[in-house]
């Protein structure tokens, strides 16, 4: 952040690609990853520009106390999709993945990205 007086706040610096922006990887016309390549290679940087409004949900070790997620009722939503890392034992807190929507707009995105969430523990 740009302060007024001029000085530069910073909360995080991650130089790799960020939790916070995997969004990219559907919402952008270039993916942080494919940004990260680009930079490190010496290409040109790609567009960054959005595709469509979009949110992202992560997906926490938490949903799979009850068994697997209801993965059927989370991407009946068309827009919706689904990113599992891999990951090979779930805990309490650990991101396991993500879920993005893409909409007409933002809120749209963000109001069925939740639901798509809480459709995973129905």
């Amino acid at each position: 952040f740009l302060a007024n007086d001029g000085r530069v706040l910073v909360n995080e610096i991650a130089p790799r690609p960020h939790n916070s922006g995997h969004l990219t990887i559907d919402a952008c016309q270039t993916s942080q990853f494919e940004q990260q390549v680009r930079a490190i290679c010496g290409l040109p940087l790609g567009s960054t520009e959005v595709i469509a409004p979009s949110a992202m949900a992560n997906l926490l070790g938490d949903l799979w106390q009850e068994g697997e997620p209801n993965w059927q009722a989370a991407l009946r939503d068309s827009g919706t999709r689904l990113h599992l890392y891999g990951k090979a034992a779930a805990r309490v807190g650990r991101k396991m993945g993500h879920l993005t929507v893409l909409a007409e707009n933002a809120a749209d995105a963000e109001r069925r990205a939740r639901a798509a969430r809480e459709a995973l523990v129905s």
